[in-house]
């Protein structure tokens, strides 16, 4: 086993460690801090996702349970209480049970969760109809993600409703619920040096994918093939699919989600992979466009240029102060300019941009947030003004050009071409940080790699 692979089992296995312990009681106070004494947070993890009849899903937890206890288990619910003199910190979980472990695997049990996941206090999740409502109880304010979880939400209002039936007696229940998303998201946005460091190694085990990817293909394999090698990498590192990787072949290259994978890979086409791991819940990344045969023709390369240019310019705009817009700015001017200079678009620039005429080449925006979702949590205007860029963000960069078959007034040997081109960047105190910057995609570089395995 190599040290990636056991860094990436580390997470997942039966203790934090200490620095990771650390992280996640940094996050809870910092979230209790702007909660205030007079609220408490509740927080269910993820449920069992039935697949089909008794087949579950791979378990995966929620982003927001995740960010703040570092907890895998599902059958859990945290709770956060600013204050509370036992303890601010109660994780409700499953109790250790050796016949349900021998099933279904191992569980931390209210110790485990106390001495090895940092709780304060630990109960059965079988009790938490009798004791929650207790710390409900005196709480102004309820800070909790209504509407997730339909079933959690009404176990949650019947918790409340139980104290308001009370309030002949003395009980004070809670008079308020509040989003916990308008306080927990924003600090999901700003990246620690400990995210950063996930999410620098999600990139690199992304990139030795699609490196592994390139070398291996050739005409005349399936897409699913090419996804094989990009999993085979994730895997022996110890991690998953961030998301359904999109390997499309030739015209399946210019649908944007395109995730069948079934396709055959022709000698004179390119191939679009969008694909990246989660490492210790931290999502990559990365779309790479390549010939399926190892040369661009002359009109691939035409365009994967005007792409390359395009993400250059994007990705010089990602500094502090700029806002969210301006690399999607700088990638559609470059994009509509390089459009023009082909013969596929007609007309100045500038109107061409007023007008969007580039949209029937390229119909999304140029990235995301990016962090424990691959498209991460937090706003992206401010006031309805675009959101200005700080340290500790983390986007992606991927402008393309999409030029389906039958294209109306298009040179026939542009069309059926899709090419797309990611990375993902971090906004630093003096400008950004391409987190992928080692994944190849100079051309030429590119043409050495492809079929050399």
């Amino acid at each position: 086993m190599n040290a990636t692979t056991r860094k990436a089992r580390r997470f997942s296995s039966d203790a934090l460690q200490p620095a990771q312990l650390k992280e996640f009681a940094r996050r809870r106070r910092h979230l209790m801090r702007a909660m205030g004494e007079g609220g408490i947070a509740v927080i269910p993890a993820a449920p069992v996702r039935i697949r089909n009849h008794d087949v579950e899903y791979p378990y995966r937890q929620d982003s927001d349970f995740l960010y703040l206890t570092g907890f895998m288990e599902p059958g859990a619910v945290a709770v956060l209480v600013p204050g509370r003199s036992q303890g601010e910190y109660v994780l409700f979980c499953r109790e250790r049970d050796p016949v349900m472990e021998t099933w279904h695997g191992r569980r931390a049990g209210q110790e485990g969760a106390v001495e090895r996941f940092g709780a304060d206090d630990s109960f059965p999740i079988s009790d938490v109809d009798e004791i929650l409502p207790g710390l409900l109880e005196d709480r102004e304010r309820v800070f909790t993600t209504l509407g997730r979880d339909p079933d959690f939400d009404k176990k949650l209002m019947g918790w409340v409703n139980q104290l308001k039936e009370q309030v002949r007696s003395g009980v004070h229940p809670p008079h308020e619920f509040v989003s916990l998303e308008y306080l927990l998201h924003d600090m999901r946005l700003f990246k620690s040096r400990h995210e950063i460091k996930l999410m620098r190694e999600a990139g690199a085990i992304s990139t030795r994918a699609h490196i592994r990817a390139m070398k291996a293909c050739r005409p005349g394999m399936m897409e699913y093939e090419i996804e094989a090698e990009l999993v085979y990498e994730f895997r022996r590192a110890g991690t998953e699919p961030a998301y359904p990787s999109i390997v499309g072949g030739g015209e399946n290259g210019c649908i944007l989600h395109y995730t069948e994978n079934n396709g055959l890979l022709h000698d004179g086409d390119l191939l679009l992979i969008d694909a990246g791991c989660e490492y210790q819940g931290y999502a990559s990344d990365i779309t790479r466009t390549f010939p399926v045969n190892g040369r661009f023709s002359a009109a691939q390369r035409e365009l994967y240029e005007v792409v390359l240019e395009a993400q250059h310019a994007a990705i010089a705009q990602v500094v502090p102060g700029n806002h969210w817009n301006d690399p999607h700015a700088a990638a559609v001017k470059a994009l509509t300019r390089g459009l023009v200079s082909l013969g596929l678009l007609k007309g100045r620039t500038p109107q061409l941009i007023r007008d969007n005429a580039y949209r029937q080449f390229y119909m999304h925006r140029t990235g995301h947030w990016l962090g424990l979702d691959v498209h991460d949590v937090g706003d992206y205007k401010l006031d309805d003004q675009w959101r200005l860029l700080e340290p500790g963000m983390v986007m992606t960069v991927e402008p393309g050009i999409y030029v389906a078959p039958g294209t109306r007034g298009v040179p026939k040997r542009f069309q059926g071409i899709g090419v797309r081109i990611e990375d993902d960047v971090l906004v630093t105190s003096k400008g950004h940080d391409v987190l992928t910057k080692h994944c190849p995609k100079d051309p030429d570089e590119i043409e050495s790699l492809v079929g050399s395995a």
